[in-house]
């Protein structure tokens, strides 16, 4: 076992990049800062108002990106950031939700969650599914339509995505009409030393990954839980009627045979409406990519805006 395996040194190791985000989300510009995430497409208006969501592990706050649209009860979808399920990334996603709320025409609830180590599992997966359930719940308060929910997010945000919708599978629901997962870890089980990229120097190194997953689960022996790894082959459940399913991964990515594989369990039971793979690429792609950031959130907004109904 490594070093970083150690759960004592990934939460050091955790809480030590977590410091470094803050630090540059709050430099005035370059990357990972906030205003150079809102500099990115500025053709899209950043119209958005605050909202904190109960929830049984802590209260969510999200910001919400408001539609240009007259519809009065829009769509609405819900936005979980990456960031190894230790870093608080939500702005970045900001140029994805404001493209979102213009193309597909949702408010997008861009949510964030709670982090490892100071909350690992199952914490946020546990938030992240009562977020959904609370959104489904007050939807009317909120000007949203609840028949057009979606879920979505980007490496670990689509982790809690996927782990959102098999929640809501397990308990009745709310209905989910679409599950966006972008390039998601989705296999914890499997050491990330054991994972191969198609490149030689990928992008999330085995040894970030073995930081995320030992501070997000400590106990190896819960990284099989179906929350944290849908995608091994420990994994048998019936998944007939989870929520349909969009799963896009990336050429290069250390984790694109764990995200062929789910693509592959959901098509087996009728809940895959694509499985989307972007050609020469790697972990992250977007966040620097403008042009291929483009054409797979337009990829994105078209399968949301597919669910919305009449026009769609």
């Amino acid at each position: 076992m490594s070093l970083l395996a150690r759960p004592w040194v990934a939460a050091l190791a955790a809480k030590t990049m977590q410091r470094l985000t803050l630090l540059a989300s709050r430099r005035p510009s370059g990357p990972g800062s906030d205003a150079a995430a809102h500099a990115r497409f500025p053709e899209f208006p950043r119209t958005v108002r605050t909202l904190t969501i109960p929830t049984a592990v802590a209260p969510a706050r999200a910001t919400v990106y408001l539609p240009t649209t007259t519809d009065p009860a829009p769509p609405v979808h819900v936005n979980f950031h990456g960031g190894g399920y230790v870093m608080s990334l939500t702005e970045l996603d900001d140029p994805l939700c404001r493209f979102l709320a213009a193309q597909a025409g949702v408010a997008v609830v861009n949510v964030d969650y709670v982090v490892a180590p100071q909350h690992p599992f199952p914490a946020p997966p546990r938030q992240a599914y009562e977020v959904v359930r609370w959104i489904a719940g007050h939807a009317a308060e909120q000007g949203w339509d609840s028949a057009r929910l979606t879920v979505g997010g980007q490496s670990a945000g689509g982790g809690l995505a996927a782990a959102a919708a098999r929640q809501a599978l397990a308990e009745g629901g709310p209905s989910i009409a679409l599950q966006v997962l972008h390039y998601p870890p989705l296999d914890l089980a499997t050491s990330a030393t054991d994972k191969r990229s198609a490149v030689a120097r990928p992008v999330l190194r085995p040894w970030m990954a073995e930081v995320f997953d030992t501070a997000y689960v400590p106990d190896p022996k819960r990284r099989a839980d179906p929350l944290v790894s849908p995608a091994h082959p420990s994994d048998t459940a019936d998944l007939t009627g989870i929520a349909p399913a969009l799963v896009i991964t990336a050429e290069h990515d250390l984790l694109r045979a764990e995200g062929e594989r789910y693509a592959s369990r959901l098509g087996a039971v009728g809940a895959l409406v694509e499985h989307h793979e972007v050609a020469g690429v790697d972990h992250g792609y977007d966040g620097t990519d403008d042009v291929k950031a483009r054409e797979v959130y337009a990829l994105i907004a078209r399968h949301v805006r597919s669910v919305g109904g009449p026009g769609a």
